[in-house]
């Protein structure tokens, strides 16, 4: 009898292990190639608005709730508030001047991504005037990526005054 309830709690206990490994949820793998190219292409369409001097196509990087935080100036909260300063931004803007922006590093988890990258400025002739570095944190709501903080350098050094 003995032997009976030894093995029937041996049974039991594996039967429980078993089914407790089968019912545990399967853990979603990123196509980290698929995010890089959902990113770049964000960071394509941003610069796209800005050479097109449309706030609000460069606007739409942002979510409702974002933060930006931007060389020389306190930071931007709300895409309200941010897009009023790429209006602004755009009507003092008389250099046709224009900016690339490409993904160097990308961490992603669940809903959640952080992009390191790099910008750079060109004149209408081409040539580099200046270049930097950010720092974009997405949150994916509805199925899409979408920014709701980001931070901005330039390499450029500090002018005397500032």
């Amino acid at each position: 009898m003995r032997k009976n309830i030894r093995l029937f709690g041996f049974l039991a206990l594996t039967a429980l292990i078993f089914s407790a490994c089968a019912t545990a949820e399967k853990e979603e793998v990123l196509d980290m190639e698929m995010v890089r190219v959902e990113i770049q292409a964000m960071e394509d369409a941003y610069a796209a608005g800005e050479k097109a001097k449309d706030a609000d196509a460069v606007a739409a990087y942002y979510s409702d709730d974002a933060i930006s935080y931007s060389r020389n100036q306190q930071p931007l909260s709300g895409k309200a508030a941010i897009r009023a300063n790429i209006a602004d931004n755009i009507a003092k803007d008389t250099t046709e001047n224009y900016n690339v922006y490409k993904v160097v590093d990308l961490f992603a988890e669940g809903n959640i991504a952080v992009e390191i990258g790099s910008w750079t400025e060109f004149d209408s002739s081409g040539n580099e005037k200046d270049n930097g570095n950010y720092m974009s944190y997405f949150q994916k709501r509805d199925g899409k990526y979408i920014c709701v903080r980001d931070m901005s350098t330039t390499t450029a050094p500090v002018k005397s005054g500032m």
